[in-house]
């Protein structure tokens, strides 16, 4: 498939309150919603090309998924890999969804290119990341629907592609952080309905890093982490403001969306201690834990692993990393 040509949305004037009416709904430093439904997004994290240094053993390429809807994706394909064997030389592909509260982020955000590079090259796979719909212009379940459809695509194109030779599409994993991870979790518990459309394709499992949910009644970690926001980028207002501009009109956060479903596929769930979804995530653990693996990363809050600087969530990041790498190969089930 041909490259696709990326295009963002950026703050244009943020006072041009006269010409869209007053602000109905914002996040601070990252989206505001207008009366009349414009919507102005800060660029606070800058987007990049596809281009990586060559010594990371990665290539990397945009493609199209749906002209219609301006859905595309980003191709990290492993160029050396380590030794193999003749019988396993076809790699894992992980389908990945950016965060962003459903509502901001992009496939091309620096941090996001420069995680998912190390985690193509750390842990051998194929890696295409979603660039889906946002919303509030496309509410939930939009973004689901696209990464449906980015399955169906890669049905398509399963040998349309030299890369596409390079991957073993019976062995797919979903995965994402935040908003990301939910949508992974979502558009998998779709597949498991419709199984049959998808084959010879199978999903191999879920990764979900510190996964957005939510619900009407606050949890301990929310109450704890909110009177300390200075361990965690995910404040309680913020969540609360992206269920408000992702769910359907009307719709409160006890939405099926904002809820984990019953799982077939086994999945690796990554949680950040001081995170204000802590306890949502280590409930959606609990009782099932033939399926559900858990790792809780100490001292380290929301997006440690794209956003934090400090050594502690470098070294929790490179945990993370290998965390990732033996699920994906299944090196450690102690995990």
């Amino acid at each position: 498939m041909g490259a696709t040509t990326v295009t963002h949305v950026t703050t244009i004037n943020p006072t041009n309150t006269n010409i869209h009416g007053p602000v109905i709904d914002e996040v601070d430093g990252l989206i505001r919603v207008y009366k009349d439904g414009h919507v102005e997004r800060f660029q606070l994290v800058p987007c990049v090309g596809p281009s990586l240094p060559l010594d990371l053993g990665v290539a990397c390429s945009d493609v199209n998924i749906d002209e219609l809807t301006n859905v595309w994706a980003r191709l990290y394909v492993p160029t050396v890999t380590k030794s193999l064997s003749v019988s396993s030389s076809k790699l894992p592909l992980l389908v990945y969804f950016h965060g962003g509260g459903f509502c901001v982020g992009s496939a091309s955000w620096s941090c996001y290119h420069e995680f998912l590079a190390r985690l193509s090259a750390s842990s051998r796979c194929i890696i295409m990341s979603v660039n889906y719909r946002l919303a509030p212009e496309n509410p939930l379940p939009a973004a689901y629907e696209d990464g449906v459809n980015a399955i169906l695509w890669l049905k398509k194109a399963s040998n349309d592609n030299l890369w596409s030779k390079l991957c073993d599409f019976g062995k797919i994993f979903l995965a994402g952080d935040s908003a990301g991870g939910n949508i992974a979790h979502h558009v998998a518990a779709r597949l498991q309905t419709v199984d049959a459309l998808i084959q010879p394709l199978k999903i191999e499992g879920t990764i979900l890093i510190q996964p957005f949910f939510g619900g009407e009644a606050r949890t301990e970690s929310e109450r704890r982490v909110e009177n300390n926001m200075k361990s965690s980028v995910l404040t309680l207002a913020a969540s609360d403001a992206w269920w408000r501009l992702a769910l359907p009109r009307d719709a409160n956060r006890e939405h099926p969306y904002c809820k984990p479903v019953k799982m077939k596929t086994r999945t690796l769930v990554c949680v950040a201690e001081m995170d204000v979804l802590m306890d949502r995530e280590i409930e959606m653990c609990d009782g099932n834990e033939e399926m559900i693996k858990r790792v809780v990363y100490e001292g380290v809050g929301h997006a440690f692993q794209i956003l934090g600087k400090s050594q502690l969530a470098h070294t929790m990041t490179l945990e993370m990393l290998c965390h990732i790498d033996d699920f994906i190969h299944q090196c450690d089930p102690s995990i």
